[in-house]
């Protein structure tokens, strides 16, 4: 039996591989997999034996949140938390001797997302180049992380782009509101790599059932535009969303006003895709569902 153990006890991706382990269980009519969960938020779980466990998956961490408004204590926070807390972990997993542990990182310790009308594509040459506080906690956690690697125990980073699934929260639910409501949405060309939980924990699951390190670029098998997006969530509603160039203006204007108003739309309608051949070494065959059903799935 493979034992994970998973921290941050309440993270909605989590809670979710629990499940869809669980799941992938009675499926099989099989006792293969036991997923328990713990909270980092004291310094009770340093009590707690790691001892027995294969796999730690660690979530425990500050989402990425409105990086624009945050005091120096509020920043010094992502660092103790996203890293240093990270890093104990680790340390406590190989001193009780697990095999695994897992990070989950992010893109965005390759800075921003390209502005509207470029393309940002990552390749296994793109150097990271965190933008913000917040992608440099993220990735100062993984060099340090990967200094406590050893023959026997495995440090996997795992870089992934944009999670979305029923219940997610950050761009996904904001733009499943656009598509109750509008009947027509700008046709801004971009690209964007994004990846959908279920097929995140089909590739958790693989790399667990693996046991290796290294960095891992999990995603979709298809890149979508925010454009796209929309439609197939108001496809998904059961409603039609029109797609139409005559707004692009707009968007290109609103991109280049100075503020919040055209970080937004940077953000919204920006480009950043990982390479596919980067998602496809070592773990493959995660990607049990295609875009358009795994958008009627989160709906």
């Amino acid at each position: 039996m493979k034992k994970i153990l998973i921290t941050g006890a309440n993270s909605y991706i989590g809670n979710f591989i629990k499940s869809y382990l669980a799941a992938y269980q009675a499926a099989r009519k099989e006792e293969r997999w036991q997923a328990d969960s713990i909270s980092l938020r004291d310094g009770k779980w340093e009590q707690t034996s790691f001892c027995g466990y294969d796999t730690i998956l660690h979530l425990a961490g500050i989402a990425h949140a409105d990086i624009g408004r945050v005091s120096r204590e509020e920043k010094e926070a992502y660092y103790r938390v996203n890293r240093d807390l990270a890093v104990r972990a680790a340390e406590k997993a190989r001193r009780e001797g697990v095999k695994q542990f897992v990070y989950m990182s992010s893109v965005i310790v390759y800075g921003d997302s390209a502005p509207v009308g470029k393309r940002k594509n990552i390749t296994g040459d793109t150097v990271p180049a965190p933008a913000n506080f917040y992608g440099d906690s993220k990735y100062q956690a993984e060099l340090k992380l990967r200094a406590l690697q050893t023959e026997d125990f495995r440090i996997a980073v795992v870089r992934a782009p944009m999670i979305y699934g029923k219940g997610s929260k950050g761009n996904f639910p904001m733009l499943l509101r656009i598509a109750k409501k509008v009947p027509i949405f700008p046709d801004i060309e971009n690209q964007r790599s994004m990846l959908y939980v279920e097929n995140l924990a089909e590739f958790i699951r693989l790399l667990a059932e693996a046991g290796i390190g290294g960095t891992f670029f999990p995603q979709n098998k298809e890149y979508v535009s925010t454009g796209e997006l929309v439609r197939l969530m108001g496809g998904a509603l059961g409603r039609r969303v029109r797609l139409c160039r005559w707004l692009n203006p707009a968007v290109r204007l609103a991109a280049l006003m100075p503020g919040r108003a055209g970080g937004m739309a940077e953000k919204a309608f920006g480009s950043l895709t990982i390479d596919r051949e980067l998602s496809e070494r070592e773990i493959t065959g995660y990607q049990l569902f295609s875009l358009e059903e795994s958008i009627r799935r989160s709906i």
